[in-house]
């Protein structure tokens, strides 16, 4: 088992959850996804998040899911688990069932009911006694959860609860927030933080102290070649390869839409034998596929310009 730590950094591919035509499980196009990921420079993996579909899982089906993938990922990368629920008794045996399998940490948002400093910070510390000494991602993505996370509160997290090494950072706008985090000082221990949002604002994130991206954008080399080459100090190539799938990360982010067009395009790359997502949900329209086409031939165009 590969476990999660304070170190996390580069690429923690979200992972979508294949299914069949007929809204099956479809571990073949599991396999080849893990495969891909995994080639194209994965540092880590990320399943059963929000563009996951996991609360359409049955509990079989997500153990099912989470051991193919942790079987397919052999301790070769860290692999986190998304274990957020309304109540501590499932997000316990969620946990208990990844760790189980293998899983390196476990990932939580807060639930919306949550509005004051204290019991967003209470509900961490409860949460993280329910899981035990499991390393879990704090994920912080108010525009979906309605919980709005201050810095002060990350700090007071970061401090009194031992076993988050991570904040998933996915505020809008939240470059701030990261600078504020990444001050000398600011932390008492220096943890993890990987955003996510598609990857929309990666340049921008990295040079503000961040350590890598956890997001599913149908394109992972583009997080990995947009780290690495920040790592390596050129902004100038960090900022030319982002502008070369910009297009297709802001079609792909279109709220209600973009885990369709992540699917989609997953299946024209030959990883996934459907794009299908389990209901609710709806796939792309015959336009849409017509203009998720036209940017990919945009998008091969402007990469074999820069090489």
């Amino acid at each position: 088992m590969s476990r999660l730590t304070e170190e996390a950094r580069g690429v923690y591919v979200i992972a979508a959850t294949p299914f069949h035509e007929d809204g099956a499980l479809d571990l073949e196009s599991t396999d080849r996804m893990i495969d891909t990921y995994l080639e194209t420079g994965a540092t880590g993996l990320t399943v059963l998040g929000m563009m996951g579909e996991a609360p359409k899982l049955s509990m079989k089906e997500s153990r099912d899911f989470v051991a193919r993938v942790l079987s397919r990922v052999d301790g070769r990368v860290p692999v986190v688990v998304g274990v957020s629920s309304p109540g501590f008794a499932q997000m316990r045996e969620l946990t208990d069932m990844a760790m189980g399998e293998g899983a390196g940490g476990v990932m939580i948002a807060p639930p919306g009911s949550l509005r004051s400093d204290d019991q967003i910070f209470t509900y961490y510390a409860q949460a993280a006694e329910a899981i035990g000494d499991t390393p879990f991602v704090l994920q912080d993505f108010p525009l979906v959860t309605g919980v709005q996370i201050p810095v002060s509160v990350i700090m007071r997290i970061v401090r009194e609860v031992p076993s988050c090494v991570c904040l998933k950072h996915e505020d809008w706008p939240g470059l701030e927030k990261i600078t504020a985090l990444r001050k000398e000082g600011a932390l008492e221990r220096r943890i993890s933080i990987l955003c996510g949002n598609g990857g929309v604002f990666l340049p921008e994130e990295m040079a503000r102290g961040a350590d890598g991206a956890m997001t599913g954008f149908a394109f992972p080399e583009m997080m990995r070649d947009v780290v690495a080459a920040t790592e390596a100090g050129n902004m100038e190539r960090a900022h030319d390869l982002f502008d070369a799938y910009l297009p297709m990360i802001r079609y792909e982010q279109q709220p209600g839409l973009g885990l369709a067009v992540r699917k989609y395009v997953l299946k024209k790359r030959g990883i996934l034998e459907s794009a299908a997502l389990r209901k609710p949900g709806a796939g792309l329209s015959e336009a849409a596929k017509a203009e998720v086409d036209r940017l990919l031939a945009r998008q091969d165009k402007r990469l074999k310009e820069l090489t």
